[in-house]
């Protein structure tokens, strides 16, 4: 990992692209100039003499350090070393992939990616019994919303099921336990996985890993993690103990002796909920039923009065919060939380938002933080288990319309931890040769590349850099998801690259 010794200085000979693109006259090369981890100035490339080490930027395009505002940090790593199944076709292919596949260290066999809702089989017990045996194993559905496990492994962890499927909270206590690793071997994939992420052009993301953060965190920073800024949430069975210990969103959350390359970079994020289900699993919470099953309406995890009572008391604490809400229902519900709490912070994904609602989003200021790939992704879904909602689905250019901040992410593992992924998706509404899918949904390169950032190339921002090969203003769809990155810089240290 690169440190305090690979800082820049003089970022010479580039072209700026992005927020603070309208402050420059033309597209002329320019030297931006940094000083304690700040742009202090932008001048014509040559106008001024270099200070300190100079990094060549040959051309490339400039643009602020991108962000991710939704990662499974420590699933998202720990998914290099699990079995793949978004190929799988059916669930007999599934479970003919896991037959096959090396157990862990551990002894277990555990794949990831699944999408049963479009399988012409259903999962079964007996279907995953005989093709892994006694080996205990689990399959997690992209979407974390369930889980797919052997007798054996629902005999390990104390479940009953019997279809071997666990949705909601017991899906999501067997990846927590999944993903409670040793923290050695955890540390070393979040290291790998934050270094990947530097070679897109990262600089930030939002940390949703459901465990104890507060401690991770700086411990990974103490074992030398210098990759990107992060902001860590909280979850509600850890509200208490984050109270007790003071922790205010915002503010820096790192130990006395951290080494200087990972100073400043990890920040108490907000408090996460997860309010309703998801579609891949049929539980997001919808005004109209899911086909073929009339008394389905997809499910509430978190009563509307017990979500305003948790905005409430994260309200009081200082804590913003995060409140995942797919369906329309849930939509409305978190809404109506927000108004009565006077919470600030986000609603996570909003897949399906009633037209009423949009005002309601602009109004209360809450930011509408979604994953653009998820519409491409999700588009067949939607075409077989939405059709009948009135809602609209995966808003971009509504939500925009009605004053509502945007940012983006990935959702990772759920979608590639690639920002130039999420925005091509939003500009082009297709990643296929289909035609866009609701193109009316879709932005500008200007608003996406806003959506994608927290700064802009300005003296007295952070120098938070990313070089690219391609103006992302003028980038094909194609160019857009390819997107050459020469260097990556937080603070003006270099992350990758260079």
């Amino acid at each position: 990992m690169t440190g305090a010794a690979d800082s820049v200085a003089t970022l010479s000979g580039v072209r700026v692209s992005g927020p603070g693109k309208e402050f420059l006259i033309d597209d002329e090369p320019v030297d931006i100039f940094i000083e304690d981890g700040r742009i202090s100035d932008i001048a014509p490339a040559g106008a001024l003499p270099p200070q300190g080490r100079t990094l060549d930027g040959n051309g490339a395009w400039a643009v602020p350090g991108l962000w991710d505002n939704h990662v499974h940090t420590v699933q998202w790593a720990l998914a290099a070393e699990r079995v793949a199944l978004g190929g799988a076709g059916s669930a007999s292919e599934a479970a003919a992939i896991m037959s096959s596949a090396a157990p862990l260290p551990d002894g277990r066999k555990v794949g990831s990616g699944f999408r049963d809702a479009m399988w012409p089989d259903q999962p079964s017990l007996a279907l995953l019994d005989s093709a892994t045996g006694e080996v205990p194993t689990y399959l997690i559905n992209a979407d974390v919303h369930s889980t797919w496990l052997n007798s054996a492994a629902l005999r390990l962890e104390g479940f009953d099921s019997p279809d071997g499927m666990l949705r909601e909270e017991q899906a999501f206590e067997i990846s927590r336990r999944l993903n409670a690793v040793d923290p050695e071997r955890g540390d070393r994939a979040v290291r790998d996985a934050g270094e990947r992420a530097a070679s897109r052009g990262i600089t930030g993301l939002v940390d949703f890993d459901m465990a104890w953060n507060a401690d991770a965190w700086p411990r990974r920073i103490g074992a030398g993690f210098a990759a990107h800024r992060v902001e860590f949430a909280i979850y509600p069975f850890d509200l208490g103990r984050a109270i007790r210990a003071g922790l205010r969103s915002g503010e820096l959350h790192e130990a006395a002796d951290a080494p200087e390359a990972g100073r400043g970079l990890i920040r108490i994020g907000p408090l996460k909920i997860i309010s309703d289900g998801s579609l891949g699993t049929r539980t997001a919470a919808c005004s109209h039923s899911y086909p073929g099953d009339p008394e389905n309406f997809g499910v509430l995890n978190v009563p509307t009065a017990e979500l305003a009572e948790l905005l409430t008391t994260a309200t009081g604490a200082g804590l913003s919060v995060a409140v995942h809400a797919i369906g329309d229902r849930a939509v409305t519900g978190a809404l109506d939380a927000f108004t009565v709490s006077g919470a600030v912070g986000t609603i996570e994904h909003a897949q399906l938002v009633r037209h009423s609602d949009l005002a309601r989003f602009g109004r209360l200021g809450v930011i509408a933080s979604v994953q653009p790939q998820h519409a491409l992704d999700d588009r067949d879904l939607v075409g077989r288990h939405w059709a009948g909602q009135t809602s609209i689905g995966y808003p971009l250019s509504a939500l925009r319309d009605a004053g509502v901040e945007i940012r983006f992410g990935s959702d990772a593992p759920v979608a590639p931890l690639d920002p130039w992924q999420a925005i091509a998706a939003a500009v082009t509404r297709t990643d296929d040769d289909r035609d866009p899918w609701h193109p009316e949904e879709r932005l500008t390169r200007e608003q996406a590349i806003q959506a994608s950032v927290r700064t802009a190339l300005r003296p007295g921002e952070a120098a938070d850099i990313a070089l690219c090969g391609y103006d992302p203003l003028s980038a094909s769809g194609a160019d857009l998801r390819g997107m050459p990155v020469m260097a990556t810089m937080v603070a003006g240290r270099l992350t990758y690259g260079g």
